[in-house]
């Protein structure tokens, strides 16, 4: 979202968040073929998510005006809308769980969400963990973006008199 609100040339605003998602996905490969993590760095059904990013990056591309009430909004609304597309594509692919396909799985799919945010985010036992994430990242992203804006100094040579 960062990067379609900020990044002026829309072709790096998709690229940029893609490649830092495929060289974080690499390096956890990596560590998982040396046991050093459980996490897998690929995994089926992981375009989904790619997908996604660049649905989210398009989302931030939304966002005409930078400023805190946007950026809260953008950034509350940006993650319910991964939360709830990732977790249909749980559903759809038979992940998870594997929910049977109605509309009572999907509710249980979206429970099991909420049960992996609740149990494994960084206040244990709150179901709003993704939230949090997303918030504190957005808010170091556009804060340092502001303040870099805001305290850069540009100097203008004056021409020399004599």
């Amino acid at each position: 979202m960062f990067g379609g609100a900020v990044i002026k040339d829309k072709r790096l605003a998709l690229i940029l968040p893609i490649l830092s998602l495929l060289i974080s996905d690499a390096l956890y490969q990596l560590l998982y073929t040396y046991d050093l993590t459980p996490i897998k760095g690929f995994y089926r059904g992981q375009w989904a998510n790619y997908l996604l990013f660049v649905g989210i990056t398009l989302f931030g591309m939304l966002m005409k005006k930078i400023n805190f009430r946007n950026v809260l909004g953008f950034t509350i609304s940006g993650s319910v809308l991964f939360f709830l597309m990732s977790n249909f594509g749980v559903w759809l692919g038979g992940g998870g769980f594997a929910r049977p396909k109605t509309f009572d799985g999907l509710l249980q799919c979206y429970g099991d969400a909420l049960a992996f945010h609740r149990d494994y985010g960084l206040f244990p036992g709150f179901y709003g963990n993704q939230l949090i994430g997303d918030l504190f990242f957005s808010f170091v992203l556009f804060g340092a973006y502001y303040l870099v804006n805001k305290f850069a100094v540009t100097r203008q040579v004056a021409p020399a008199t004599n």
